[in-house]
Parts: structure tokens; C-alpha cells; sequence
């Protein structure tokens, strides 16, 4: 399970930007502490501290020298930076929305289990308005759509909350209105998922029958914000 890091905040996220803008998160690039204070306008003693805890929450990484350093964006600090723009996006565009279409793919056969919980069931029937099939339908996307999916990812949604039962705990998820095949449904991210070329989607019906569709068809997916 991947931990979020707190939100940075002022002159850090200043630097992270700086950072990945000039080129940070592709290679390691050298600069000194007085460098990247100057390029976000704070002392180089104060942008040495910033450094120091971006690196202390995994945002960045650092390799020391005499009087320059290494340093490298980590997958979670651009993490972060996408939900700032998400945030940014969100005010000057509206809600988003993405079109996309992929292949149904078979899964674990994990969904139908954890839909079934009661913990999740009662959620579903409050927030989505509809007791979900038990079971997910997966649509594998390529790597151009799976970039736009991994930044949806931090869209407004519907939240499903976690919940402990049975001496185990369940995570929550949160959900995004979808139209599969022309069919209503939802994107389901849970909580504690890795970021793959998959993505799951629940409804009210059987969904492979409904469409139809089998492994290996193609199906096009309108997801929206909430």
C-alpha cells in the first residue's frame, strides 16, 4: 500500500515545481541550494530546509557533493503535482470528462467478493444509487489513455469509505459516473490499487451479457467528475 504525502505547501511546492520543470523527474539534474532558492525567490539557507523535508517525505531524492547536489522528482512528488493541477484544472475548465476505449479483460475474481460485503453494499445503494452486480467488468487501456487515466484518478468523485468487519479491514474506494458501451455504470478506484492499464467498472447490471461483450472486445468508456 502506497501512503500519500502530506500536501506541500508555499515556498516547497515552489520548488517541487521548479524541480520537474527543468527536466527533475525524467533525470537527476545539479544545482545548488542557493540556485533553487533564487529560482523561487528565498534564501538559500531557507531553501536548503525546504530541500531537506521534500526529501524526508519521499518528493525528492538527493545525492550530496561539496557544494552542488543531485536531485531527482520521486513518482510521489509528481503525484502531488498532478493533484495540484488537478485542482488548478478543475477551476479554469470545469469538471472534467475523457473519452477513451479499451478491451475487456478478465480479472482476479476478487470483485465479486468484496462487493458483496454488506459495508460496501449499503454505501453503494446511498451514493450510486443502485445495488452493483457482483463483480467487475475490466477494460485494459494503452499507454497514451492509461496517462490520462493515472490524472483522472485525482478528479472529485463519489466516496466509498472503508470500514473494518469480520476482524478485517476494507478499504475505501472512490467512484466516478461512467458510460460503458453506452451503458450506465462507474470507474471504481480503490484506495490502496497500484496504477495499472486497468480499469474496473461496476453497475447495475450484468455487464458482460448487457453489452454484450467478451474478453477481447473493444469497448468505448465516457468517465466524468462529480
Amino acid at each position: 500500500m502506497t501512503v500519500a504525502a502530506a500536501p506541500s505547501k508555499g515556498p516547497e511546492l515552489a520548488i517541487l515545481r521548479h524541480l520537474a520543470s527543468v527536466g527533475g523527474s525524467h533525470t537527476p539534474i545539479v544545482l545548488s541550494s542557493r540556485e533553487a532558492g533564487a529560482a523561487v525567490g528565498v534564501s538559500q539557507q531557507a531553501a536548503d530546509r525546504h530541500l531537506v523535508a521534500l526529501a524526508k517525505r519521499g518528493l525528492i531524492t538527493r545525492q550530496l557533493a561539496a557544494r552542488r547536489q543531485r536531485i531527482s522528482v520521486t513518482p510521489a512528488g509528481m503525484e502531488q503535482l498532478r493533484r495540484e493541477y488537478e485542482q488548478y484544472r478543475r477551476i479554469f475548465e470545469g469538471p472534467g470528462r475523457m473519452k477513451f476505449s479499451g478491451e475487456v479483460a478478465s480479472g482476479l475474481g476478487e470483485g465479486r467478493y468484496y462487493l458483496s460485503q454488506p459495508g460496501y453494499m449499503l454505501q453503494f445503494a446511498e451514493r450510486l444509487g443502485y445495488s452493483p452486480y457482483p463483480g467487475t467488468l475490466n477494460v485494459r487501456v494503452g499507454p497514451e489513455d492509461r496517462e490520462r487515466l493515472d490524472a483522472a484518478r485525482h478528479w472529485k468523485g463519489i466516496r466509498i469509505d472503508g470500514f473494518e468487519a469480520g476482524g478485517r479491514t476494507f478499504g475505501g474506494a472512490t467512484c466516478f459516473e461512467a458510460r460503458l458501451g453506452g451503458r450506465r455504470s462507474h470507474w471504481i478506484v480503490p484506495d490502496r490499487t497500484h496504477h495499472t492499464d486497468v480499469a474496473e467498472f461496476i453497475a447495475p447490471d450484468f455487464l458482460r451479457k448487457e453489452l454484450p461483450a467478451k474478453d477481447g472486445d473493444r469497448v468505448d468508456v465516457t468517465i466524468e467528475e462529480a
